[in-house]
């Protein structure tokens, strides 16, 4: 929530400015035609000053699928200083997050991996962390890919049994 509503400060000072107000006197936000925007290619969040909103650095959102035949879930988890998020453990997560070099990193294209099967566990991670985006779909299905799930391990959940 706090970062929605530094998002929508620039909006309400701008109107403010402007002399926009209710009866009371108080500042009144009207409709907005932008939305939200997923981080551009160049690696900044959306540019304020074109309407879009700007993404923190550390923020990231988490489609979990544990493969159990219930619905996928969606979880979001910010790190900026204060920690925020429907991820249910999202303070263990920015803390583990805050330990790690690189870990949005993908696999390398030449990598060899055992071949072996961790679970039916999916996840995709999109978002921005330590200013650059992220996009990374993460599974079960290899040694490689076990290990790097697990490596991030309470962002993502510790596979059953």
């Amino acid at each position: 929530m706090r970062r929605l509503a530094l998002g929508l400060l620039p909006a309400v000072l701008l109107l403010t400015a402007c002399g926009s107000s209710d009866d009371d006197g108080a500042a009144v936000p009207g409709p907005t035609t932008s939305s939200p925007t997923a981080p551009d290619p160049d690696g900044g969040g959306a540019d304020p000053a074109a309407g879009g909103i700007a993404q923190a650095d550390n923020d990231l959102q988490l489609e979990i699928d544990l493969g159990d035949g219930r619905a996928a879930e969606t979880w979001t988890l910010t790190c900026v200083g204060f920690v925020e998020g429907s991820h249910p453990v999202a303070q263990a997560a920015c803390d583990h997050l805050a330990g790690l070099e690189r870990p949005f990193a993908p696999l390398p294209e030449d990598v060899m991996c055992s071949q072996q099967y961790g679970g039916p566990e999916t996840a995709r991670v999109l978002g921005r962390w330590g200013g650059e985006p992220v996009d990374l779909e993460l599974s079960r299905v290899d040694g490689c890919r076990i290990a790097q799930w697990d490596a991030l391990v309470p962002v993502v959940p510790a596979p059953a049994g």
